[in-house]
C-alpha cells in the first residue's frame, strides 16, 4: 500500500502563485462559491464580525423597524396617536417615528398614546417585535463576550537565529490579555511547492519543535525549531525559500483557565517575512519591587543582528 501523504487539511493541489494560506488575522484564505441561503447563518455571521460592524447592524435595525412602523403609523393617520398632532407633514412623521421609538422599547412615556382599534393592534404588535428583537440583540451580545478566545501576539518575523552553537527557525508569541493560559501547545508545518516538479503541489512537513508545549504562559514563549540535518530547512538559503514559496503555518492550542475551554490561534509567516541572523530582544524586565513587567509592544522587537549561517 503506497503510503499516504501528509496534509494538514489545506490540499495538495496547486496552479500557481498564491498569497497565502493563512491570513494574517488567523482566516484561512478560502472563499467559498456555489452555496445557497439555507447555508447562510446570520447568528454565525453576526457573532464573528467586528464589534463596530455587529454595533453598525444593530443600529439599522433599529433605525429602520422604527422609520418602518412609523410609515404604517402615518398610513393609519397621526389623529390615531394623541399627541402627534403638529401641523407639518415632517413634524408628524418624526412624532410617529418617536412613539413608534417609545413602543418598541416599551417605554411608553404617556405623553403619546394610541386611540382607535387599528392603532392599538400596532403598537401592541410593535411591542412585541420590540421585546423579541432586544431578546436577540441581547442574546447575540452575551455569546459575543462570553465566547472563548485567544488572543496571542506573535511576533511580526520569524527568525533564523543562532541557537546553542548551531542554527534554529524562532518565533515569539505573548498572551495579548491578562487571563491566564495553561498547557500551551505549538505545531509548526513547513509548506513548500517543488518548482522543478512535473506536476506542481504543495508539500506539508512538520517540523520539529525544541519545546512543542509548555505548562505556563505568563510571559513569551519562543519557539524554536532546531535547523539540524534531518530538518527540511538544512542547507536552504533564503533564495531556496523564495523559489518555494515556503510558507510556515502555525497552530497554538492552549486551555483557558477563566472559561475552563480549550481556545486556538492560527497564524503563518511566509519566505518574504523571515529575519535571517538576527534574535529576539527582551520582552520583560523584573521591577524595584522583584516583579516581572511584560511588555506585550517589544514581542517583536529584534536585538542587534550577529552574523550568521544555516551550516
Amino acid at each position: 500500500m503506497a503510503q499516504q501523504s501528509f496534509d494538514p487539511g489545506l490540499t495538495q493541489q496547486f496552479g500557481g502563485k498564491l498569497r497565502r494560506a493563512i491570513n494574517k488575522d488567523g482566516s484561512f484564505n478560502v472563499k467559498r462559491a456555489g452555496g445557497d441561503w439555507r447555508n447562510l447563518s446570520l447568528y454565525l455571521y453576526l457573532i464573528r464580525i467586528p464589534w463596530t460592524g455587529f454595533w453598525a447592524w444593530v443600529l439599522l435595525s433599529y433605525l429602520l423597524t422604527n422609520t418602518g412602523f412609523a410609515i404604517v403609523y402615518l398610513l393609519i393617520g397621526t389623529q390615531h396617536l394623541a399627541g402627534a398632532e403638529t401641523s407639518s407633514a415632517a413634524l408628524r412623521f418624526w412624532s410617529a417615528f418617536f412613539f413608534s421609538a417609545h413602543t418598541l422599547t416599551t417605554v411608553g412615556y404617556g405623553n403619546m398614546y394610541p386611540q382607535g382599534i387599528a392603532a392599538n393592534f400596532l403598537s401592541a404588535f410593535e411591542a412585541m417585535i420590540g421585546l423579541l428583537g432586544f431578546a436577540l440583540a441581547t442574546g447575540l451580545l452575551f455569546g459575543r463576550v462570553s465566547k472563548p478566545s485567544a488572543r496571542i501576539a506573535f511576533s511580526e518575523k520569524l527568525l533564523i537565529a543562532p541557537y546553542q552553537d548551531k542554527t534554529s527557525l524562532q518565533f515569539r508569541i505573548a498572551n495579548r490579555r491578562t487571563n491566564n493560559l495553561m498547557e500551551l501547545e505549538a505545531k509548526v508545518v513547513l509548506m513548500t511547492v517543488d518548482p522543478s516538479a512535473p506536476t506542481l503541489a504543495r508539500k506539508y512537513q512538520e517540523l520539529n519543535l525544541e519545546r512543542p508545549s509548555v505548562y505556563f504562559f505568563p510571559l513569551t514563549w519562543t519557539v524554536v525549531h532546531p535547523i539540524e540535518p534531518e530538518s527540511p530547512l538544512w542547507g536552504k538559503t533564503a533564495d531556496d525559500l523564495k523559489g518555494m514559496q515556503a510558507e510556515l503555518l502555525i497552530l497554538i492550542k492552549g486551555f483557558d483557565d477563566t472559561f475552563s475551554q480549550v481556545v486556538h490561534a492560527r497564524y503563518s509567516y511566509r519566505f518574504d517575512e523571515i529575519v535571517w541572523n538576527a534574535k529576539f530582544a527582551p520582552a520583560f524586565h523584573i521591577d524595584a519591587c522583584g516583579d516581572l513587567i511584560l511588555d506585550t509592544h517589544r514581542v517583536s522587537e529584534l536585538a542587534k543582528p550577529e552574523p550568521s549561517r544555516i551550516a
